[in-house]
């Protein structure tokens, strides 16, 4: 059984993000990734790969691998066309939960060309932005697969939504399904004026302000781009200061730790 991590926070404001900015993408890394490698920031809990994504019209991420993985895309705005080589094509936009698991392997694209799938679609020179999430499945060989949903009405509550999870506590009340038993992924869109919402608890928290600014309890203020990540410290109030929204992983485990 592995030692309970010592409780810890950690404030990462998102000017201190490694950045990869070529013509068609600026891309923010709260961990290593490609190029940049930094061997005391790999990781938090059971998450890997958490980016922050702007792809202009028309371009976007050729065909590549994927293996071994769960990955979540969560749109903040435009609109972002992913094709797999499962045969799954579709536009995910702000309000709509995205997953695909890698498992055994699959093949995949993501560009910013919704126009290319719908002749009713006018082509537009509007950017796509999202944040794209990584977390470690339970064991690997897994069948790769895909889930979507539309969960826009939900957010309008203002309250946290899971939007993926594999926690068994959150069966009843999950938008799409990870697989992954030990974490899951929430989202709040909060209205300014003080709305707030209390954070799980858990042994591995990340959050992160997508939009807006927020206070939380015992940290101050955060504003868009910064990020908590936290260890057995659940249970914060976090409150708009003006209208936000807000990503958390709730996790259980740990890289390395099962």
């Amino acid at each position: 059984m592995s030692t309970p991590p010592t409780p810890h926070v950690d404030v990462h404001r998102g000017g201190d993000r490694a950045k990869t900015q070529v013509s068609w993408l600026d891309s923010k890394h709260s961990f290593s990734f490609g190029d940049h490698y930094d061997p005391d920031n790999t990781h938090h809990g059971l998450l890997l790969v958490h980016n922050e994504d702007i792809v202009t019209a028309g371009q976007g991420f050729e065909t590549h691998p994927h293996r071994d993985m769960e990955i979540v895309t969560w749109v903040l705005g435009g609109s972002l066309v992913h094709q797999d080589s499962l045969g799954h094509s579709g536009v995910i936009y702000p309000g709509l939960a995205q997953r695909m698991s890698a498992g055994t392997g699959i093949l995949h694209s993501e560009k910013n060309d919704s126009w290319r799938l719908d002749s009713r679609v006018r082509e537009h020179d509007r950017p796509v932005h999202f944040v794209q999430m990584w977390v470690v499945p339970d064991e690997s060989g897994l069948s790769p697969g895909y889930q979507q949903l539309e969960i826009d009405d939900e957010l309008a509550s203002g309250g946290l939504v899971t939007v993926a999870s594999g926690l068994p506590r959150y069966r009843d009340r999950t938008a799409i399904t990870i697989k992954s038993s030990r974490c899951a992924l929430h989202v709040a869109r909060m209205a300014g004026g003080g709305q707030a919402i209390d954070l799980p608890d858990a042994p591995y928290l990340h959050v992160f302000v997508a939009r807006g600014e927020v206070d939380m309890e015992g940290v101050g203020v955060l504003a868009t781009g910064d990020a908590v990540r936290s260890t057995r410290t659940g249970g914060q109030r976090v409150v708009a200061r003006r209208s936000a929204e807000i990503l958390v992983w709730e996790m259980h485990a740990r890289l390395g730790a099962f």
